[in-house]
């Protein structure tokens, strides 16, 4: 296991499509499923996974990104937990195959890819292997290429990027050096190509989670400071520019989930508290009332996992790792909002770790890359409950 991402079990978050982070423009699934694929894994009562084609290169940390074309955008991470990745390619569910597409300016991993309501994306902050980046640039999936856009005001890895109703994008946090967190903000205005300043968070923090709420205010929950993990919890709202706190959650906790659910709660799950434990808790948010109340935990104690809505409303916990063996875990579990229970749901077909995954146009998941415990990961899965 590399020296960075055993850092990042306790103090980094990925920005994945299942927790929300990097949401873009409302895209509405439309499930469609001919059976199981030959070599698929499942359980009664679970969810059936199968293999699908491998990525180009082997990932982690890396970016994933439904694309308004339904395709996939894979971006950067990093093949060997330290060392940064410029090159992307896209996933394309109607051949189950990946390709290379054109690369980044600049090779970066623990970034945020945010899609765009004009269909691209962007890309911005990360670690290139030495030091936190400012840059941001664009990908436009017309042309298969990246270009520069304005840079951030400060270096970020291990922030949020959060699609507004207004199109703009809020970075919110991070860490300029993997250690110390910040408060800062900012906007990113596509109309104009630029960052500024918007109003502060009343806690530094990184590898927290940022939740589009359904009222367009943004849910910025727990992460780490830099010595400790928190439990606070702060909502943006884009008409003021201003955080405000809101109730803590039930424990402290980093590098977890944050998933909107259909009735406009949010689910906190899993993750590491201020000791470095890992979590089976989790917590409901009710933006109503501004309170948190405990829900029934997952069945595993995991962090480095993803969290999918899912178009029955459930939610779809896969992977991740305990650091208690090497391996990382192959069970993933449900999460059933009209019951308030987690429930397994078979194995994937690989254990795998940060990684990503992303609800398909379909109504599959595609789980793609992270690493196993020792290595990183080319491989990719579909989930299909």
């Amino acid at each position: 296991m590399s020296a960075f991402r055993k850092i990042c079990l306790v103090a980094v978050v990925l920005a994945v499509a299942g927790c929300q982070s990097s949401v873009g423009p409302t895209q509405t699934p439309s499930p469609s499923y001919s059976g199981e694929t030959e070599g698929a894994s499942s359980t009664p009562g679970g969810a059936v996974f199968s293999p699908t084609g491998s990525m180009t290169a082997a990932r982690m940390f890396h970016t994933a990104t439904l694309l308004s074309d339904g395709r996939v955008l894979i971006a950067g991470g990093s093949s060997d937990g330290s060392t940064g990745l410029a090159s992307a390619e896209l996933y394309d569910p109607r051949t189950g195959t990946f390709s290379a597409t054109g690369s980044m300016a600049e090779a970066r991993l623990s970034h945020t890819a945010t899609l765009l309501s004009d269909g691209r994306v962007l890309i911005a902050g990360g670690y290139d292997g030495s030091t936190g980046l400012a840059s941001a640039e664009l990908y436009d999936p017309r042309t298969g290429t990246f270009s520069a856009t304005g840079s951030m005001a400060e270096a970020r890895l291990s922030h949020t990027a959060t699609f507004l109703s207004d199109g703009r994008v809020l970075i919110a946090g991070g860490s300029s050096d993997g250690s110390t967190g910040l408060a800062s903000a900012e906007l990113y205005d596509p109309k104009t190509g630029t960052f500024s300043a918007t109003g502060s968070m009343t806690a530094a923090r990184f590898s927290h989670t940022a939740t589009l709420l359904s009222d367009g205010q943004v849910m910025i929950a727990g992460g780490y400071d830099g010595s400790t993990g928190l439990s606070s919890v702060e909502v943006y709202n884009p008409r003021t520019g201003t955080f405000s706190a809101t109730w803590s959650m039930t424990e402290a906790r980093l590098s977890h989930t944050a998933t909107l659910l259909a009735n406009g709660q949010v689910l906190i799950a899993g993750g590491n508290d201020t000791s470095g434990n890992f979590l089976a808790s989790a917590d409901l948010y009710d933006p109503k009332t501004g309170t948190f109340s405990a829900t029934d935990p997952m069945t595993t104690a995991r962090a480095g996992h993803t969290a999918t809505l899912l178009p029955n409303g459930q939610v779809l916990i896969a992977g991740g790792d305990d650091t208690s063996a090497s391996d990382a875990f192959a069970s993933p579990e449900l999460y059933d909002g009209t019951t308030g229970t987690f429930s397994p749901a078979g194995s994937m077909t690989t254990a795998r770790s940060f990684h990503t995954a992303t609800l398909l146009s379909n109504g599959r998941v595609l789980i793609a890359g992270g690493d196993d415990g020792d290595v990183a990961l080319a491989s990719a899965e579909l989930s299909q409950p």
